[in-house]
């Protein structure tokens, strides 16, 4: 059975998609989303509601308490079993996502470096002192693919980078093999005007708040949150703590979120453009679900 790959930039409408796909075909979905994954974390990461689920099942989502942080390596595992188990049952796997490298790694036969304890240490005691946009620039000097790809809030990742680069002596992005899938997989990505992706970020952002997010973000706080090194830099999550510490007005976290979602998505572009496996469509094409089912039994979309 192939595996179905629905990709993309942040609120483009990907599990949208995914769930009418899959109301066609017996589907079910696999996340690949590397905040999903975290229990109480769900208006942030749009994860999907019940209703937006509409009966379809969901999997890898609100599976680890956001105290933990989560190595690609991890989830790979957690996510190929959720797959395996999908085919088992005879169901259409759909995964779908923005994160390219949880993408890759739980679609492509990535195996990813160890790691040495000492020399983490040193980096991770470089990012207490000098901050996450510090190691960004250093990680941009020597491998700007890679940092092109991570935030630079992101402090857990670039010490990551930077720390295979220190092991391996090459670039980060260098010891990532050419992709070869590990299912056979039909990738499907949607494609956006910038204006409207734009537009849609600003709109999920406005619904956000309307929704209850700076009180989801009070709770975590409450938990820890502003202590756990993933979750804490999480888009949204990050710009409502500087709020809720007197830092900034809520209307300027709500477009400080919008601004970092915004670059962001344009990571994830670049990411996916880079994957020529891909098959693009409009995001808001009104044949999008028979193209993708079309595509289920071809290798190529019609």
């Amino acid at each position: 059975m192939k595996v179905l790959a629905i990709v993309g930039p942040t609120a483009v409408g990907k599990s949208t998609l995914a769930v009418a796909i899959a109301k066609h075909c017996n589907g079910e979905i696999i996340s690949t989303d590397s905040m999903q994954i975290y229990i109480g974390m769900n208006i942030g990461t749009a994860t999907p509601t019940e209703t937006e689920r509409d009966g379809v099942p969901h999997h890898i989502v609100d599976v680890w308490t956001p105290s933990h942080d989560v190595s690609v390596a991890e989830f790979q595992q957690v996510a190929r079993s959720a797959i395996d188990e999908v085919i088992k049952r005879g169901a259409q796997p759909i995964v779908v996502g923005g994160s390219g490298l949880y993408v890759s790694g739980v679609l492509d036969d990535l195996k990813f470096p160890g790691t040495d304890p000492q020399v983490r240490a040193g980096i991770e005691a470089e990012l207490l002192e000098q901050g996450a946009a510090h190691l960004h620039a250093r990680l941009a000097s020597v491998d700007p693919v890679a940092a092109a790809a991570i935030l630079p809030t992101n402090g857990r990742r670039i010490v990551r980078a930077l720390e295979v680069i220190e092991l391996t002596g090459e670039p980060f992005t260098a010891t990532l093999p050419p992709p070869v899938s590990v299912y056979p997989t039909i990738r499907i990505g949607l494609e956006i005007p910038r204006s409207d992706l734009d537009e849609r970020i600003a709109e999920r952002v406005h619904l956000m708040w309307a929704a209850g997010f700076v009180d989801e973000v009070r709770e975590l706080a409450a938990a820890g949150l502003a202590n756990w090194r993933t979750a804490s830099r999480a888009l949204g999550y990050l710009q409502v703590l500087a709020y809720l510490n007197g830092d900034c007005s809520s209307e300027q976290a709500l477009q400080a979120t919008i601004d970092a979602t915004s670059k962001f998505a344009r990571r994830q572009q670049r990411w996916f453009r880079r994957d020529s496996r891909i098959t693009w469509i409009d995001y808001d094409a009104p044949d999008a679900v028979p193209r993708a089912l079309a595509a289920l039994g071809s290798e190529t979309l019609m």
